[in-house]
């Protein structure tokens, strides 16, 4: 399950929309390792500026790769991260997340960093199964 999800949030979504703020709360709380890694990262790149701030370390276990796969791969998740940090987030392989600031300014290092060249050369022996 990607999710702990509340009786009481559950209830919300069968009843209609739930809102950014609930949806968040639920992944920061589910999906502790992620969300540490993104807000370090979105510190990161407030404090050092630049084009992007990222992360290069594999996660510490399996449960912590597990909890950034979920978010990175569910769109839902993803935007709402996005929204919640006003930043634009990139992923490769199984743990180098990337947070972007939301401007079209670093379009082109955005597209550097996803294109398949930068994917290919992010690849590693020890990465294969990761």
């Amino acid at each position: 399950m990607s999710l702990d999800v509340s009786p009481a949030l559950l209830e919300q979504a069968e009843r209609g929309e739930v809102d950014d703020t609930a949806f968040v709360d639920c992944v920061r709380t589910s999906l502790p390792f992620a969300w540490d890694m993104i807000s370090s990262l979105v510190a990161q790149l407030k404090v050092d500026g630049g084009d992007f701030a990222d992360n290069t370390v594999p996660p510490p276990d399996e449960q912590a790769r597990g909890q950034l796969l979920r978010a990175m791969a569910s769109d839902a998740i993803r935007g709402a991260l996005e929204r919640h940090f006003g930043v634009r987030l990139a992923f490769q392989n199984c743990h180098r997340v990337a947070v972007f600031p939301p401007d079209a300014s670093v379009d082109a290092t955005l597209a550097r960093f996803r294109s398949v060249r930068s994917q290919l050369l992010n690849q590693s022996p020890e990465l294969r199964d990761c």
